[in-house]
């Protein structure tokens, strides 16, 4: 259900989206309903009477839970849990929900456990309604429903400061990995996008991945990075990272701050878009506004326009190509407009390389081998004893090399 002074359009795809995010869940969709007003009420978010109309409608129709697609505050859960005698959840319970299913790694576990406690945490009074009843007073403060409370949230807020403690450990592991990195001199790539518009599914066509690639929101939550070599002989790393959505919720951005730092520090992001998908532009939009978020709004970006084999006719494709002129059209599944990517990803990550003149013998063929694959040679000549070569070679693998440079 969903409050909207926007268009129809926009309020149609919401709703769509919510209902496949309970699906996601593992929920059965039974109905929807809508009330356009001017703003939320206070107390109950949609106005009485028509909340009471749904609540009847659920008692018929025997529901168990019913899905807010805005957040709610803890009154408003309250007040409605009461009017509807079922679960009421709000968009960012749902996705908590999703996330923690998807979870596999401890940090993955750690950051959804975070952002539910954080959520849960003001939210907690509703559990000891029935203890809080006791009123305080003379030789009756701290009752047992305020006692109880109170130790819950000591309890909660113990365990969201241990979290937080652990998380940056893993910030702290995650940099000292990055450290090694740029030891190494590999360039990071990072895919962003709009859950479900095919990053996993690119990682594994590029890469030879075995990521998780279903047709399912938020198929993957923990990132993952391979090793990706360019046709110009350069080694890049690129880390599929969680999909963004739109109203993605504050709080598990910040939980998910150790995951996205990859993306803040990444040096080119590769920005997956869903060019069939009717909501395209919307989509794009909901990714940026996540990317201005976490601080990597500035990054060079190259848009990748994914499922053109999906495409029926109209300008879709052309518009955005328009729009957005460094970009790169491809099928992540059928394998279409990769090369081309791989091009675009070479010319606009590649470090500073200078081009060089090499005379290397014959038989010195390791050395041969090692300029093949950390160089790219444009030019060779073969001589009587010797090999002359044109090759870009990255700055810090000049010293290999000294003793063959041509002035």
């Amino acid at each position: 259900m969903e409050l909207k002074n926007g268009s129809a359009a926009n309020l149609r795809e919401s709703l769509d989206e919510l209902g496949e995010l309970a699906t996601t869940a593992g929920g059965e969709v039974i109905g929807e309903g809508t009330q356009k007003v001017e703003t939320p009420n206070a107390a109950t978010y949609i106005g009485k009477g028509k909340a009471d109309e749904f609540a009847k409608f659920c008692a018929e129709q025997d529901v168990d839970t019913v899905i807010f697609d805005d957040e709610l505050s803890p009154a408003q859960t309250r007040n409605l849990e009461k009017i509807f005698e079922v679960k009421i959840l709000d968009r960012t319970a749902l996705i908590l929900d999703i996330f923690s299913q998807r979870a596999r790694t401890r940090e993955g576990k750690l950051q959804i456990e975070l952002a539910q406690l954080q959520h849960l945490l003001p939210r907690l009074t509703r559990f000891w309604g029935h203890l809080s009843r006791q009123k305080g007073g003379i030789g009756m403060r701290g009752g047992e429903g305020e006692s109880q409370l109170e130790a819950d949230r000591r309890k909660v807020s113990e365990r969201i400061d241990r979290i937080e403690r652990d998380l940056d450990a893993v910030r702290r592991q995650r940099e000292t990995q990055r450290a090694g990195r740029l030891r190494a001199q590999w360039p990071l790539a990072s895919i962003v996008g709009y859950t479900n518009a095919g990053k996993s599914t690119l990682l594994n066509q590029l890469t030879g991945a075995a990521v998780m690639a279903r047709d399912i929101l938020f198929a993957t939550l923990d990132p993952t990075t391979r090793r990706l070599r360019l046709p110009t002989n350069q080694n890049v790393l690129l880390t599929d990272t969680v999909g963004f959505i739109r109203k993605l919720p504050h709080g598990l951005v910040e939980a998910f701050k150790a995951t996205l730092e990859e993306v803040v520090q990444a040096d080119l992001l590769l920005h997956v878009a869903d060019v069939s998908h009717p909501q395209a532009d919307e989509q794009i939009a909901a990714v940026n506004a996540v990317l201005n978020e976490i601080g990597a709004g500035e990054k060079p970006t190259l848009m990748v326009f994914n499922k053109v084999d999906q495409l029926n006719g109209g300008n879709t494709l052309m518009r955005l190509q328009e729009l957005y002129p460094n970009s790169v059209a491809i099928s992540a599944t059928q394998g279409t407009g990769v090369e081309e990517l791989l091009a675009a990803i070479g010319s606009q990550i590649r470090p500073e390389r200078e081009l060089l003149q090499l005379k290397i013998p014959h038989e010195q063929s390791a050395v041969i081998a090692r300029l093949h694959k950390v160089g790219q040679v444009l030019e060779r000549r073969y001589l009587a004893k010797t090999t002359k070569f044109k090759a870009r070679i990255p700055p810090h693998h000049h010293a290999e090399f000294a003793s063959f440079i041509l002035e």
